[in-house]
């Protein structure tokens, strides 16, 4: 057997385990979303309708328009709060010293953590009656002891986003902490001797140098934010009513609570189309073409 023979015979598990996993469903859902199939009929696809799903999805849908709603604004603030966050603990920790190092070891922990877990955990840590975080909270601000923040739409989306930032985080500072590491200080001193404070300095010089990092990790919490659904699950159920119900989560209810395979399948495609976008942008950005 020659040298390429070889290397095929070698690849060969890792290419069906690819195409198994991946290429097959991809394929096979691409195809069902062209077709009529609800589970209570049949356990294969039915007739083939063309578009028609997903022109339900875009003209006959209410729903959909509600959720695509409640994805943007879920995203915008996920996606500007956690890279806020991920900014201040890079700035805070990206100088050297034993302490800085410990917390950077600690910062490690939530990414670790599983999502459906920290769903879990969040959902009792807000529970009204015995939730850590409503007492705190209700020590600080008495007015909202005892509330039921998966009652109100707007608590729920905030207790949402506090779990999933603090899930990403973590992730997001280390990769800027490596941004702030290749700025140059000679540029942060030069603009210190000519009288900028440490905002100037920061806002003037540091900040348009790690802006192309700042890119990628913008792009990549979008998409990361796009496919939430392990803490929707667990947290807080896609309520109250559909206001913290993703596109991902839309897509779930309607393959496995209304079982109709064909019209998720079309729901998802959308999701797929909008997180292929941002992963071309993305691949572009870091791998930039050379002509």
């Amino acid at each position: 057997m020659g040298r390429k023979g070889g290397t095929f015979l070698l690849l060969a598990p890792a290419v069906f385990a690819i195409g198994a996993t991946t290429l097959y469903p991809l394929v096979f859902s691409f195809w069902t979303s062209f077709h009529d199939w609800r589970l209570m009929k049949g356990l294969r696809p039915g007739a083939f309708v063309g578009l028609e799903n997903y022109i339900t999805a875009f003209t006959d849908d209410p729903e959909f328009w509600t959720v695509m709603g409640v994805t943007v604004r879920f995203v915008v603030l996920d996606v500007a709060l956690t890279i806020l966050a991920a900014l201040g603990l890079a700035v805070l920790l990206v100088r050297r010293g034993f302490a800085r190092s410990l917390l950077r070891t600690l910062l490690i922990l939530p990414f670790a953590v599983s999502p459906a877990l920290i769903g879990i955990s969040w959902r009792f840590m807000f529970n009204p009656e015995y939730g850590a975080f409503n007492r705190g909270i209700g020590a600080v601000l008495p007015f909202m002891d005892k509330m039921d923040w998966f009652a109100s739409t707007g608590l729920a989306t905030f207790a949402l986003i506090s779990a999933d930032l603090w899930h990403w985080s973590p992730y997001f500072a280390f990769m800027l902490m490596g941004g702030l590491a290749a700025v140059p200080p000679e540029t942060q001193e030069a603009a210190r001797i000519d009288g900028a404070s440490n905002w100037g300095v920061f806002r003037h010089v540091t900040l348009p140098q790690i802006a192309p990092v700042l890119l990628v990790a913008v792009i990549l919490k979008t998409v990361f934010a796009l496919k939430v659904f392990d803490i929707i699950v667990t947290m807080t159920g896609g309520g109250p009513g559909m206001q913290t119900t993703t596109l991902a989560y839309f897509a779930y209810n309607i393959g496995f609570r209304d079982y109709d395979m064909g019209y998720a399948a079309a729901v998802s495609y959308v999701l797929t189309a909008i997180l292929f976008a941002l992963s071309f942008v993305y691949v572009r950005h870091i791998m930039p073409v050379r002509r």
